[in-house]
C-alpha cells in the first residue's frame, strides 16, 4: 500500500553513534542497513582492516543504539557479507547482536543462480544474475549474502504476501488458507540482481552497496502504513533512502563520507519526478 504524502527524507553527514544517541527512544519502525564487512574494502573515509574483536565491539555497540531507537514491534534487516578467506563473518556478527536481539528470520540474498532444465521441466537452462569470480581452487564462487531479520521480542507479525507469488501448482490455491489471494509467501531466498560495472573507479559511486529493491523488499516485508519511520545508520549512496522515497515512508539516514552523502542526494533528487510504482 503507497500513501500519497510527500515522505520526509533526511540525510545527516555524522556518525551514526552520534545521531542515534540524539533520537527519542522507540521511535523507529524499521532499520534496513549493511555496515562495513571489514574484509579489507576500499571505502573513502572508512577503515575496514580493523582488528577483528575491536570491529565486533564495534557492532555491539551501535547495535545497543538500534534496540533503544526501535519500537518494540520493529524489524532491524541487517545484510551482511564475507569473504572466502572469512566465511564466519556473518556469524560472528549474528553472535555480537543476540544479546539485543532475536533472529527471527535469516534471508538469503541470491546474486545469481543457475537452475537445469530437468530440475523443472522446461526445455531451456536459467543462468541468471552476476558474482564477483574467485581464482581459487579451495573457494566456491561467493552468489549470496544473508539479510539477518531481527527483532526485540522475537514474534513479529509481518506482510509476507506483501512479497507473494503466484503459487505454481494451481490445485494448492483451494488448499492453503491464503489461497484466496491466489499468491503465497515468497520464502526466504529472494534473488535480486545488481548491475554490473565495468569501471569501478567511474562508474561505481559506492564498492559495496546493495540494491534499492532489497531494501524496498525488507521494508514490505515488516508492512508499510502511515507515518513508518525508516533508519539506515549507513546510508551510503542512499539506496534505502530510495526504497523509501518510492514506497512514500519517512527515512533518517546517517554517513561520514561527505561523497556518498552528496551521491545519495542526487539520486534522490533525481528519482523525484520519476513516475512511482504503484504496487
Amino acid at each position: 500500500m503507497l500513501h500519497p504524502e510527500t515522505p520526509s527524507i533526511q540525510l545527516h553527514p555524522q556518525d551514526c553513534l552520534i545521531g542515534m544517541r540524539e533520537m527519542p527512544p522507540r521511535s523507529v519502525d524499521v532499520v534496513v542497513t549493511s555496515p562495513p564487512y571489514n574484509i579489507g574494502v576500499k571505502y573513502r573515509q572508512y577503515d575496514d582492516t580493523i582488528p577483528r574483536q575491536k570491529y565486533l565491539q564495534w557492532i555491539a555497540e551501535w547495535g545497543k543504539e538500534i534496540k533503544r531507537v526501535l519500537k518494540e514491534t520493529g524489524s532491524l534487516f541487517l545484510n551482511i557479507g564475507s569473504k572466502p578467506t572469512s566465511p564466519e563473518l556473518p556469524f560472528q556478527v549474528l553472535n555480537a547482536l543476540l544479546p539485543e536481539f532475536k533472529l527471527q528470520n535469516t534471508i538469503h540474498w541470491v546474486k545469481s543462480i543457475y537452475i537445469e532444465s530437468e530440475s523443472y521441466g522446461r526445455k531451456f537452462d536459467i543462468n541468471v544474475g552476476h558474482y564477483k569470480p574467485i581464482n581459487s581452487p579451495r573457494f566456491l564462487n561467493d552468489a549470496h549474502e544473508y539479510i539477518f531479520h531481527f527483532t526485540i521480542t522475537g514474534d513479529i507479525r509481518l506482510d509476507r504476501l506483501a512479497l507473494g507469488v503466484p503459487y505454481k501448482d494451481k490445485t494448492n490455491i483451494d488448499r492453503w488458507r491464503n489461497g484466496a489471494k491466489k499468491i503465497r509467501c515468497r520464502g526466504n531466498c529472494w534473488f535480486i540482481p545488481y548491475e554490473t560495472i565495468q569501471s569501478r573507479d567511474n562508474d561505481r559511486p559506492h564498492p559495496a552497496s546493495f540494491p534499492v529493491q532489497l531494501a524496498e523488499n525488507c521494508i514490505r516485508l515488516h508492512g508499510v502504513k502511515k507515518d513508518l519511520l525508516v533508519l539506515d545508520p549507513f546510508a551510503g549512496i542512499g539506496n534505502t533512502a530510495l526504497a523509501c522515497q518510492k514506497l512514500r515512508v519517512n527515512f533518517i539516514g546517517f554517513e561520514i563520507d561527505p561523497y556518498y552523502l552528496k551521491t545519495a542526494a542526487k539520486r534522490l533528487k533525481a528519482a523525484i519526478d520519476k513516475p512511482l510504482d504503484k504496487k
